[in-house]
């Protein structure tokens, strides 16, 4: 069997990262790692495959803009690295990213200049940081990475599985067991086989039935209307037409 691919899952807090993530504490081939802090990862065995989700900023190690380490050390220590770029619909993500930045702007990395936008509405807090995130943050690995999109994992977890083997060079089939446990994992809305990422729980609200399409429970026509000059251009990048709204 050829090497599988090291993964590195990159993207905006609450847009499906940690459940993505766990997709590989399923596969035996690999050992997985949520939000390690950068000064540990440099440590790793690397012999095996690993997937890392988001490493923390360590002191010492100067950060790329918009990551939270830099990129160049990473890619030289994983020379044989898959980047994946999870994105999910703006407004959906910033209503889920209200929990985390009401608490002194609790996702990483925060933009450079967060302090100065803690006099406006919270939902314009959520919306700057996921503007940062996907402008800056995804220009250090335009060139390198995948995207893959929080509304196809929902639709189709298996698909979606799939689709990230073919890129990390492993049959993720051989591993039926492993892919069923995570695609029941995978729900639209709140049920039985519904199993929330661990490192999301404290983060999550009951305020909405469904994932994919919450921002219609969630907002008003006068918070869209704050956010869409804040986000709009970045979301057409990624193919999310929000002018239907304005």
């Amino acid at each position: 069997m050829n090497f599988c691919k090291h993964v590195l899952i990159l993207g905006c807090g609450r847009s499906g990262t940690s459940i993505f993530g766990e997709l590989f504490q399923h596969l035996p081939e690999y050992t997985y790692y949520s939000e390690p802090p950068f000064a540990e990862v440099v440590e790793l065995n690397t012999t095996q495959p690993i997937a890392l989700k988001v490493p923390r900023e360590s002191e010492g190690f100067l950060p790329d803009e918009g990551l939270s380490f830099p990129l160049a050390m990473l890619t030289r220590k994983l020379p044989s690295l898959q980047v994946f770029w999870q994105v999910r619909h703006p407004l959906d993500t910033i209503c889920s990213l209200k929990v985390g930045i009401s608490r002194n702007w609790g996702h990483h990395p925060r933009p450079p200049d967060w302090q100065q936008w803690l006099n406006r509405p919270l939902i314009e807090q959520c919306a700057y940081h996921w503007n940062y995130i996907n402008t800056l943050g995804f220009a250090q690995v335009t060139d390198c990475s995948v995207i893959t999109r929080f509304e196809d994992m929902i639709a189709d977890p298996r698909a979606f599985a799939q689709s990230i083997g073919q890129q990390i060079q492993l049959d993720i089939s051989q591993n039926e067991m492993f892919l069923q446990q995570w695609a029941k994992r995978v729900q639209n809305k709140n049920n039985a086989q519904f199993d929330e990422a661990t490192t999301s729980r404290p983060y999550s609200t009951q305020d909405h039935t469904v994932k994919v399409g919450r921002w219609q429970e969630n907002l008003s026509k006068e918070e869209i209307g704050q956010v869409l000059p804040i986000i709009q251009e970045t979301a057409q990048r990624f193919n999310y037409d929000l002018t239907h709204l304005s």
